[in-house]
């Protein structure tokens, strides 16, 4: 990197800071830009001719775009994770052009770490699944204000201990009230109710047609192998985790996804304490919610027979063998008096490194 010039990014919604660190430069020089990768790949360009030429900015809310211009025209671009950027404990100074300017000298010192860049389709299949992870959020939040109204007039459903099943349907539908004002709050609450479960069914139904498309399809394939992934489940590690052969194991992959503890130890103290939640929380989620189905005895049902037709055997074995050794290690900690959600989350650190095993054979 000593021979080419180095182009750091600050970026922003409306401006762009730009650091150009030349070769046999200590201090690089700061240009203001707008933010459309236009103007950012012409400013690129007309560099390019003194000499080669590499780039980077930190992840944020402007996404890929920018990188993906600047490959397309083959100037090398990295993506740097922010929370791993070497800061000083004493700098209490923060703005635009400093932070281009130090991202420009770390980046020539070799001191960054660049975030793994997904391909258009697994980002496309990625903002579509959080999508509906904000919509099950509005679900959420508008039963709330639903169910809470009805218990402020003292209506309590008793017929059944679940609530939200068909027969709490009907008896929402079936109150009656004495007040007119009373009555449009019940419709105008439960109409958003039934308009939230319309749209999450709709992009459900548009979730599943991405099972099929490159590259998620053989990795979907072997993750609905695993009991308590089904075709969601199996779809959001899939984008999130992208290529898993990018991680040289699994403790690495754990520690991608935050299952592992963290660490203070110092001298002959060693002092361990929760997990680190680093990474990619949407991923730690649905690793999570699989591994209390291993609480169960292993078993391979109807459901998962169906979803194993047609996966390599090597998958299914391996698959198996994760039923029988997740189930063990489940009952052998809640023996010994742990938390169960400290049970689940060490249960999920292991079907992780069982994620990684079969998503790179």
């Amino acid at each position: 990197m000593q021979s080419t010039t180095l182009v750091a990014f600050d970026q922003h919604a409306a401006t762009t800071v730009a650091a150009v660190l030349l070769p046999a430069h200590r201090t690089p020089a700061l240009h203001t830009l707008t933010s459309d990768s236009a103007t950012i790949v012409r400013f690129v360009a007309r560099l390019q001719r003194e000499g080669p030429i590499a780039c980077c900015y930190e992840a944020g809310p402007c996404g890929f775009e920018l990188q993906r211009a600047l490959s397309a025209r083959g100037v090398a671009c990295d993506i740097i994770a922010p929370a791993l950027i070497p800061r000083r404990a004493g700098d209490r100074m923060k703005t635009d052009r400093r932070d281009a300017g130090q991202l420009a000298v770390l980046y020539r010192a070799g001191a960054l770490t660049a975030i793994h860049i997904p391909t258009e389709q697994e980002e496309a299949a990625r903002d579509l699944l959080r999508c509906r992870e904000d919509i099950r959020a509005d679900l959420l939040r508008a039963r709330h204000r639903l169910s809470k109204f009805l218990l402020r007039h003292g209506r309590r459903f008793t017929a059944t201990k679940k609530a939200w099943s068909k027969r709490h349907h009907t008896w929402l539908r079936e109150q009656t009230w004495p007040l007119p004002a009373l009555e449009h709050t019940h419709r105008a609450y439960l109409r958003a109710v039934d308009e939230i479960l319309a749209r999450l069914r709709d992009i459900e139904q548009d979730l599943r047609a991405l099972l099929a498309l490159e590259p998620l399809r053989p990795r979907v394939q072997r993750l609905r192998c695993f009991r308590g992934m089904d075709d969601l489940t199996a779809l959001t590690i899939a984008a999130e985790l992208g290529d898993a052969r990018r991680f040289a194991s699994a403790p690495r992959t754990m520690a991608f996804v935050g299952l592992v503890p963290s660490e203070h130890s110092s001298g002959t103290r060693q002092a361990r304490g929760a997990i680190t939640k680093t990474g990619n929380a949407h991923l730690r989620r649905v690793l999570v919610e699989a591994a209390w189905h291993y609480r169960h005895r292993p078993f391979i049902g109807a459901a998962l027979r169906r979803r194993q037709h047609g996966a390599p055997a090597a998958v299914i074995a391996q698959a198996w063998t994760a039923q029988q050794r997740l189930y063990r290690r489940y009952h052998r900690l809640a023996a010994r008096g742990k938390p169960t959600q400290h049970v689940i989350t060490a249960v999920a650190r292991e079907l992780t490194g069982f994620v990684w095993a079969v998503l790179t054979q």
